[in-house]
Formats: structure tokens, sequence, C-alpha cells
């Protein structure tokens, strides 16, 4: 049964990159706006985009040049991820105000427990309507809020109504509202996922609740019975305090390539590339070896796909990590369209004295004077200044200097903007 006891909230900053860039640049507002990557690395991929972009039929992940097709009048403006960090921090001043436990799911995405909170500051949904005047009024950028009893129907309300908008949902009203959403609204059930789900007749929330447990754990796993928990309403996750468990839980590092990738090979080459970044933050954070890889794979349609696995034994090296990630795609990706991105994240982290359950003592210690090396030499005169031969015949990609890793804490994953 559902704990209807709490009562989360779940923020979530609209179009959150655009906005900043109008609030930073009010001459944009009447204008359809797409904040870019880099127009080097890929032509500039637009990462985000206003309302009036959006009502063009701009869409996130897509090549500028083709959303300028669509929307002939769209302005872009390149990424400047301090700026919107500095907001973000600034709009969690504002949560703070309510309740400590306030758990990051990105730069522009919160979930709280105000719990605690309604002796203070009435029910939950005045506590977000509260919120989402103070952050329009102080900050002004929007912000959509859901209010539920647990964390993964408060996500799917805040998505149900935007911009500016609070939406709850309620113990007696959550049949009527969530259940009747495509079961592909449900946080984490990605496209792969939700065509699973549709083979087992599983078209809405409500049937992904109603389905067999036994069926869903059959043909997903253990995915399966938190998949049918989560529908349910039955997450009991608990908001962690704002600030808590910032010790370093996985590294990785993902890119959208120059061009599409068409073969094994190109694959290859960038997650040679990503393996490098990745274990040199290893060295860099002095971690211990990872005993798990996972890769994320995005197609030029925008399908993404994913998996994890472990390499023969827990390792720090680029070249172990790189050969994991390939054997991963090789059993994941279906090759129905091109590679547009790929990621690597290592996680699991085996402390030295672990190592001699695996063996292989004497050759890791190589593998690790080796990378030692090399990147002592990169942090002298470059990260380009030693690059493997196979990422050499592609003089784009050896050109790339994509050193800037990402540590992932467990607040996990950048939000949707």
């Amino acid at each position: 049964m559902p704990d209807f006891s709490r009562c989360i909230l779940h923020s979530d900053l609209n179009n959150f990159y655009a906005s900043v860039e109008m609030l930073r640049h009010p001459e944009l507002r009447e204008v359809p706006l797409a904040v870019c990557g880099s127009f080097e690395d890929r032509h500039g991929v637009v990462l985000a985009k206003n309302m009036l972009a959006k009502s063009a039929g701009v869409k996130t992940g897509e090549p500028f040049f083709q959303a300028k097709k669509k929307c002939p009048q769209l302005v872009s403006v390149p990424a400047d991820f301090p700026a919107y960090l500095s907001v973000s921090q600034a709009v969690r001043e504002i949560y703070a105000r309510f309740t400590d436990r306030i758990e990051p799911f990105g730069i522009d995405e919160c979930w709280l427990d105000v719990t605690g909170s309604r002796l203070l500051f009435g029910t939950g949904r005045q506590i977000a309507e509260r919120i989402r005047l103070a952050v329009k009024n102080e900050i002004g950028v929007t912000v959509s809020v859901g209010v539920s009893f647990n964390k993964i129907f408060a996500k799917l309300g805040s998505d149900m109504k935007k911009p500016d908008a609070v939406t709850e949902i309620t113990p007696e009203n959550y049949k009527e509202t969530a259940w009747k959403l495509p079961a592909s609204d449900l946080l984490y059930v990605g496209n792969a996922t939700a065509r699973k789900l549709s083979v087992l007749g599983i078209a809405t929330i409500g049937d992904l609740a109603l389905k067999e447990e036994g069926v869903l754990t059959r043909e997903l796993g253990k995915w399966g019975k938190l998949l049918h928990d989560y529908a349910a309403g039955e997450d009991r996750s608990p908001v962690a305090l704002a600030g808590a468990g910032r010790e370093i839980k996985s590294v990785g590092n993902s890119l959208t390539c120059y061009r599409d990738l068409t073969t094994e090979e190109d694959v290859h080459l960038l997650f040679l590339l990503l393996a490098d970044s990745v274990a040199a933050r290893l060295s860099e954070k002095k971690l211990g070896r990872a005993a798990t890889v996972k890769i994320s794979v995005t197609d030029s349609e925008l399908n993404h796909f994913g998996k994890q696995g472990k390499p023969a034994r827990p390792t720090r090296n680029a070249a172990v990590i790189a050969s994991c990630a390939m054997a991963l795609f090789r059993s994941v990706y279906p090759w129905e369209h091109p590679v547009r991105a790929v990621g690597i994240a290592v996680c699991d982290f085996a402390e030295a004295e672990q190592l001699t359950l695996f063996g292989d003592a004497e050759e890791e210690d190589k593998e690790d004077r080796l990378d030692a090396a090399v990147q002592r030499m990169r942090e002298k005169y470059g990260n380009r200044v030693l690059q493997r031969a196979t990422v050499l015949e592609d003089k784009r990609l050896a050109e790339m200097d994509i050193k800037g890793a990402h540590v992932i804490h467990p607040e996990g994953r950048r939000g949707d903007t």
C-alpha cells in the first residue's frame, strides 16, 4: 500500500537555460530562442529553447541548422553553465526557507520533503504556490511544482502542467490523474522500456500498476517490480538532506560527435576518447578501481539506450573501460539508426586491498604506471599531446579536447531543460 502520510514536492525550472538567457538579455524575450552547444563540435546542438521556439517545432537535441529550417527567425546563444549554476543555487536558497530536505535532480530540478513544514507554512499546495511566486518575483524565472505523497508522483505532477504551475496528485485522485497517463510518462521509463511494456499490453501507468508483478519480473527482472511499485504509488524513497551524501558515487563523460557514427569502429573511437577522460578523472580524484561500467547511447532519432556491466576485474585503465563499453554497446544497440552521442560512467569503486581477490595485481600495477605516465605528460603539455593511434585516424576527433569529464554525485543526472 502507498504511504499517504508524506508530502513531497518536485520543483522543475521551466525551459531553464533559455529562461536564464532571457533574464540576462531581455531583448530576447520576444524572439524564438535556442541555447546551443559548441558549433565546432556538432554545428550547435539545441540544448534548450524558449516557448516561442518550442511552438515552432524546435526540439532539444537537434542540430541548430535543422531547427533554423523550422523556424527561420530562431536566434541562438551559446550555453553559459556558470550562469545557470548561479541561478540554480539562488533558487535552492528559496527552497531552503521551507525545508532542509532538498534533493537535486540535475541543475534545474529538486525534490523537497515538506512533511514536517506544513504546521508552519500550510498545506503542500500552499507551500508550492509560495515557492512558485517567490522564484518568479525574486529570481525572474518560472517553475512548475508537483505535489504528492511520494517522489515519483511529485515528479509526474510537475511535468503535467507547464510553465509556471502547481499540480497536485493526492491519495484521492491519483488513480484518476496519474493512472490515465501513458506509461512512458513515468520516471525511468525510456523508449526501450516503453516498447517492452507495449508488447505486454501495457499502455498506461494504471496498466503497469495493475499488471501482475510476476509477469513484469519475468520480462524486466528486478526493474519490473520497481516500475510496478512506482506506478502503484508505492515509492518510499526518502528525500535527502540538503548537501548530504556528496561523496563521489560515479565518474563519467559523454559526447555528441560532430558527425553521425555509422560503424562500430566509429563508436569505438569515441569510447576510447571518453575512457581516457574518465580514467584521468579517476586518477585525479584518487578513487579506487571501478567494478562497474555504464554506457549511454543516443541515436540520430533521439532514442536512448543504456546498459551496465562489469569488467573481468575492477579497473581504472582506459583501454579496459573502453573494451567493456564496446561489449555493452554490442549487446544493447540495434543499429536501426546512426549513433549521435555516447557516454561512459564508472562506479562501485574497489579499495586497493580488495584487488587481491581478483589476482593480476602485477598486471594492474603495470597499467597504473603507464596511465600515470601518460597523465603526467598530458598535464604538462596538454590533453592532446598523446593520442591513441586509432583516434588519430579521424583528424576532427583527434583535435577534440574532452577532458571536461563530469563527476556524478547521488543527485544523479542533469535535468531536462
